[in-house]
């Protein structure tokens, strides 16, 4: 892999590794059309690379909710001292706890999974997904969590269940089945928006590091420099992103996100299926 292939796939891994557009097909078809093997080892430890500078992007974007998390944050209120956050580590078990127990029980199950096929029509089906869970919020589905604190410990159960879709449909986008379980059970967009990002930390962490128990042979003296390269544009592009996203996240709702994702399963079966 040249200096150029790498610095392009971090940059498609920085952008979509956070938006419900699905970062598993941006990547497969980025690779076909550059004329790599998205499957093969080295290019798997690659993608896990430049995954954790992604991860380390959103960990500083949230630097301050983490803290509060961990009971290092704190504000002041009416002259005193109080925690900043009613949102505790409970909600953020709760968001995780589902699809980690199914992605270490089926692990294997899950790599026979994928394929082309695969993901194409789940970027269809989350696409539909985030439709109707637009739609409904609001007007099917009340509105009881508006912003981040808001967010009960059933609401975080609910997204951590609708996370265990994109485990078994890769190319159905992680942010895209949190963003919309959020949104049915209740949650506003930008809110379930937020727990999203914040929950992309403990799991992404955890699915990358077990991978790199397999792959850390593939750090050697010839593909270090991609390597470092990737993980640091991949950092700054994820970081910039997830603040764009956020302060545009009103005029960029779900289903302008569903219709990105119909094209680009459209431009997927062109280059991919035929």
């Amino acid at each position: 892999m040249d200096t150029i292939t790498a610095i392009i796939l971090a940059v498609v891994e920085g952008i979509t590794e956070f938006i419900p557009v699905s970062s598993t097909g941006h990547m497969i078809l980025t690779s076909k059309l550059l004329g790599y093997d998205e499957q093969e080892p080295i290019m798997k430890t690659y993608e896990i690379v430049i995954q954790l500078g992604a991860i380390l992007a959103i960990a500083l974007v949230y630097r301050q909710r983490i803290a509060d998390l961990l009971g290092l944050g704190r504000s002041r209120k009416s002259g005193g001292v109080m925690p900043a956050s009613r949102l505790n580590l409970i909600h953020v078990i709760l968001g995780i706890a589902p699809a980690l127990a199914v992605a270490f029980f089926a692990r294997d199950f899950i790599k026979g999974l994928f394929g082309a096929s695969t993901v194409l029509w789940a970027l269809v089906a989350g696409g539909i997904l985030m439709i109707v869970a637009e739609w409904m919020n609001g007007r099917k589905v009340r509105v009881t969590a508006r912003e981040l604190d808001d967010i009960s410990y059933g609401q975080a159960l609910a997204i951590g269940l609708y996370q265990i879709i994109s485990v078994l449909w890769p190319g159905f986008s992680r942010s895209g089945s949190t963003i919309s379980g959020g949104m049915l059970s209740g949650v506003s967009y930008k809110a379930s928006a937020d727990f999203s990002f914040l929950i992309a930390i403990p799991i992404m962490c955890a699915a990358s590091g077990y991978e790199l128990l397999d792959s850390y042979k593939y750090f050697t003296s010839e593909t270090i420099w991609n390597f470092a390269i990737g993980f640091i544009i991949s950092f700054v592009v994820a970081y910039f992103v997830v603040i764009l996203f956020m302060k545009l996240i009103q005029k960029i709702r779900p289903t302008h996100f569903a219709i990105y994702r119909f094209i680009l399963a459209a431009v997927f079966w062109l280059f991919i299926m035929r």
